[in-house]
């Protein structure tokens, strides 16, 4: 299993804009969020372990957090030509398995994820009020095999701080996951290696 670290987005940095479809066809923007208290955007696909090791607490966490007025979204942007268990169709069958309440939207052109500097699944980014970047980094310590709870422990300090208008705790962690699959001749430069 090979292990990819997030790019580590500046903070601070706006939010890129964009408009996806759902698995239904759905198209969802970032302007759909307008008046949300704070923005989680999380980069996901199904097959990964890293993602399916986690994707419960990423189904209470995003339920909880919108109860609070956060927005939520996941966005998929593997090659589904090579991963088809990622594709549009088996992302609507991970939204009812996993119970998402939030939209899990396709990323074909990997254009957003490369706005995003997205590297891995998962990969996860807070956006304060005024859509500008809070958080960048991990979920919590847990990964598969290492035995650690489930807790989203990282990215919930995070979400509470920028819901108290407070800043978001030091250090941030890396995630780690699985390397987003580009499209052959596709990965972006500030991803070194394609595999």
């Amino acid at each position: 299993m090979v292990q990819t670290a997030s790019t580590m987005l500046p903070l601070g940095t706006a939010a890129p804009d964009f408009t996806l479809p759902d698995a239904t066809g759905t198209q969802v923007s970032l302007s759909d969020f307008d008046g949300a208290k704070a923005l989680l955007v999380m980069f996901i696909c199904n097959h990964c372990p890293f993602v399916k090791h986690v994707r419960e607490q990423l189904a209470a966490l995003g339920a909880e957090y919108q109860e609070k007025g956060v927005g939520v979204v996941a966005i998929m942007s593997n090659d589904v030509t090579l991963h088809p268990d990622d594709s549009p169709e088996k992302m609507e069958d991970e939204v009812r398995q996993v119970g998402y309440t939030f939209p899990y939207l396709y990323d074909e052109s990997q254009e957003v994820a490369k706005a995003y500097r997205a590297a891995c699944t998962p990969d996860f980014f807070v956006f304060d009020g005024e859509r500008k970047l809070a958080y960048r980094g991990q979920l919590d310590d847990a990964r598969p095999g290492n035995d650690k709870p489930v807790t989203g422990a990282d990215l919930r300090a995070a979400l509470d701080a920028v819901l108290a208008g407070a800043p978001v705790p030091e250090p941030q962690k890396p995630s780690i996951g699985c390397n987003i699959k580009w499209k052959t001749g596709g990965a972006p430069d500030y991803f070194p290696v394609e595999k």
